[in-house]
């Protein structure tokens, strides 16, 4: 448990200690947008809004995903657990 808490510590620092590169890419966008607009086209910001609502949906998908494999392979196991314990019990039976 340590191991994986320094891990996620050292990656976060590092995310800090980078995260002024992330900051220049916003202004960077903010800025083509505000000339495209000023030129008054828009094709420039419907594309950055049609990438930004994919990159907002994809975790949300990502963790759904996730979940539904989790829940359809625990209710296997339950099911597998279930049918073991009535054969344990047919055996006692008899």
């Amino acid at each position: 448990m340590k191991n994986i808490l320094r891990k996620i510590v050292i990656i976060v620092l590092l995310l800090c200690i980078n995260g002024s590169q992330l900051w220049a890419q916003c202004a960077m966008c903010r800025g083509s947008v505000e000339s495209t607009m000023g030129n008054g086209r828009n094709n420039v910001g419907i594309g950055l809004n049609t990438g930004i609502m994919y990159l907002f949906v994809m975790p949300y998908l990502i963790v759904f995903a996730v979940g539904y494999l989790w829940y359809r392979n625990s209710r296997k196991a339950r099911e597998e657990q279930r049918l073991i314990a009535a054969r344990i019990r047919q055996v006692m039976n008899n």
